[in-house]
This record gives structure tokens, sequence and C-alpha cells, in this order.
């Protein structure tokens, strides 16, 4: 058997035989939406630019005790810079009954990003590597299979773009709100 077809297909087993929420298993499956509002900072050789921006973004993860691990994209719109971002994060969190807090980092690319300058024609961004860290807290919600994430984030993507010859690097801050619905 194809390695491929065998993790997709082991990957669906595992996926569809994890329950619901409420049967205390090892792990969950789970799935939300975020909003996010901040700002975003260009670094030039000579300036910095900054604006205020919002973010919108969509999460696929697996929740386990202690760890969350998940697939998340993110959509960062301000007055300058449109840009999307793929992610892998992985989250440490303190497992305590009703609110825990977490850290957590991530991993991913840039891709269909605009860059436009006042009076100048839009740019297409440069597909590049991003990081990222989070610092929050999770109200777990008893009787529903809702999860409610209060977080802050910096996003950091270097060499994003050129400007006359000069590497630029994006930092995109926010407090966000993820919901999550857990399988």
């Amino acid at each position: 058997m194809n390695p491929k077809s065998f993790a997709v297909l082991s990957a669906t087993a595992i996926m569809l035989t994890t329950g619901t929420a409420n049967a205390n298993l090892l792990f969950d499956i789970y799935m939300g939406g975020t909003y996010g509002i901040g700002g975003q900072t260009i670094f030039t050789d000579d300036k910095d630019i900054s604006k205020s921006s919002t973010s919108y973004g969509a999460v696929l993860g697996m929740d386990i005790p202690l760890f969350r691990i998940e697939l998340e994209y993110n959509y960062l719109d301000s007055a300058k810079i449109t840009s999307n971002f793929g992610m892998v994060n992985a989250y440490f969190k303190i497992p305590t009954p009703i609110l825990k807090p977490y850290i957590g980092a991530g991993i991913g690319m840039s891709f269909d990003a605009k860059y436009t300058p006042h009076n100048l024609p839009e740019t297409k961004i440069d597909d590049t590597l991003a990081y990222q860290g989070m610092l929050g807290v999770t109200l777990s919600l008893p009787a529903l299979p809702f999860n409610i994430d209060i977080e802050g984030r910096a996003l950091y993507a270097p060499n994003m773009f050129k400007i006359a010859d000069n590497d630029v690097k994006f930092l995109q801050y926010d407090g966000r709100v993820k919901l999550r619905y857990v399988f």
C-alpha cells in the first residue's frame, strides 16, 4: 500500500472513532474560527511603518491533555497590506478545571499577499516563512462542546518583500478571540 494512502486512511480512521467531547477520550478533534484586532509594522532599513489591522482565521486541531496541535489559516488586513498565512501551531497548556492558561508557537508560510503603498501600484509580496508566538487562556464550557480562547499573538515574517532593494520585515501583533467546536 502507498505510504500516503496509508497515512490518509489512518488519519480518517482516528478522526471517525474519536466520539464526542464528553467521552473522556485521550484526545479531542476540534475546528473553529478566530477574530483579532491589533497592528502591523513593516521594518525597512530607513523607517518603520505601523498601521492598525484586523485578522480572521480558521483552525482545525487535536487537543491532548497537556498539548494542542492545530492547522491554522489567517487573513490579515490593514490599510497597506493584505496577506494570507498557513500555520502549524503547537501549544502547551496548564490543566486546570475551567480556565486553562497556555503558551504556543507556530511556523508556516505567507501566500497571496499584497502591499499597496500610498499613490503607487499594488505589489505582490513574496511567499516567505513566518513564525508566531501565542499566550492566552482557554475557557472550557463544561456542559457545551465549545471552548473559547482569548490570546495575545505576535507573527513575524522576515524578508517578506523588497522596497528599493531593502528587505522588509513584517510584524503582526494582535489580541484574538477563538471559538472552537470540540467534536
